[in-house]
């Protein structure tokens, strides 16, 4: 037997991600070396001085404690007796891949879908489950954002720069509301849009687009219905997001401010609802400049908002990519293994006797 499960499954994905770290690692110095001298050397080194690691450290626990509240949401929406353990380390692994490849989220959810059926979960409940995590989750972090976007607006739509951060805020949610009545009422539309997306990217199934579509439709029809389960995606979602928030605060009171909840959430619904575009991976980029500019309109000076921001980012974007990367490696070992025994077994039972 030549391993031909390794390389049917473990090589592709490796090719497609070496050549994205080295394009990642490049990325991770220019922004921690280019982004801090926006707010001048001297202040950057002042802050950096007077950092309290207290504070880094209580951000480092919120953001694993959101990350166990991920892993939790997942097993709940799979409804399978698959180990939490298990299921972190897939979650992981998915986390890992979506922040080191293009339209990283959508790669990330096909991936998941994968490791749940090797890990032994039926197709059908890997496809549904991966959907309701994805739509109670973006539900929950519209809805938190839609809650402080009105609170923004009652008490400082008076103030020029509150307005138009607000009103921007509004209209993502309008465009998520938009897409999910379109996805419930223009279910092949969108089947057929995703599907031609798809095809043009490298190692990705298309037909997964029009599952995942399909699943969606059925999955928010499923969250209108069951009231438990129901209340139980909205729990660990909300703690998943809130728990994440909290490591941004934490980030940013690291360095001496204080954020009020209704200028962190604003800004932190802000730049997630629009890091989910498929445009960069884990919304690189995009999460810096909608959050910077967001908390400095919230009256956090910019070097704070700067060095905040980066510290949040180093261990919820950077750190989990080896973390993940390491986890997934024995699931493609085992697997592979797995895979060639099997194969192993239909060569024995093809034998002539």
């Amino acid at each position: 037997m030549t391993g031909t499960g390794r390389s049917r499954h473990w090589v592709p994905l490796r090719q497609v991600v070496r050549p994205a770290l080295g394009i990642l690692a490049i990325l991770l110095v220019l922004e921690y070396v280019l982004l801090p001298q926006i707010a001048g050397a001297r202040k950057t080194l002042r802050l950096l001085s007077g950092v309290n690691g207290w504070w880094l450290a209580a951000g480092i626990l919120a953001e694993g404690a959101s990350l166990l509240a991920y892993a939790r949401l997942t097993q709940r929406t799979l409804r399978s007796p698959l180990r939490f353990r298990k299921v972190m380390q897939i979650d992981l692994s998915t986390l890992a891949v979506s922040h080191v490849v293009p339209a990283g989220s959508v790669v990330g959810v096909g991936l998941g879908y994968r490791l749940l059926v090797r890990a032994g979960v039926p197709p059908s409940q890997a496809v549904t489950g991966k959907a309701l995590q994805t739509v109670g989750s973006a539900v929950v972090l519209n809805v938190i954002l839609g809650i402080a976007l009105v609170a923004a607006l009652i008490l400082h739509g008076g103030e020029a720069l509150y307005t138009p951060i607000a009103a921007s805020g509004l209209l993502l949610v309008v465009l998520v509301t938009s897409t999910t009545i379109l996805i419930l009422r223009r279910q092949q539309r969108i089947i057929d849009l995703l599907t031609g997306f798809l095809s043009r990217l490298p190692h990705v199934d298309p037909d997964f687009g029009r599952r995942l579509i399909e699943s969606l439709a059925s999955t928010l029809r499923l969250l209108g219905t069951d009231r438990t389960f129901l209340r139980q995606t909205l729990l660990w979602a909300t703690l998943n997001w809130l728990l994440d928030a909290l490591a941004l605060w934490c980030s940013v009171r690291a360095f001496g401010h204080s954020l009020g909840p209704i200028g962190l959430l604003v800004a932190y619904g802000l730049a997630n609802v629009a890091a989910a575009l498929p445009l960069t991976p884990g919304g690189l980029g995009i999460v810096e400049g909608i959050l910077v500019p967001t908390l400095v309109g919230f009256q956090t000076t910019r070097g704070i908002a700067i060095l905040g921001v980066l510290a949040w980012r180093l261990f919820s974007f950077w750190l989990p990519i080896p973390i993940g990367l390491a986890c997934y490696a024995p699931l493609a070992t085992h697997h592979d293994t797995s895979a060639d025994e099997a194969d192993d077994a239909d060569e024995v039972d093809k034998a002539p006797d």
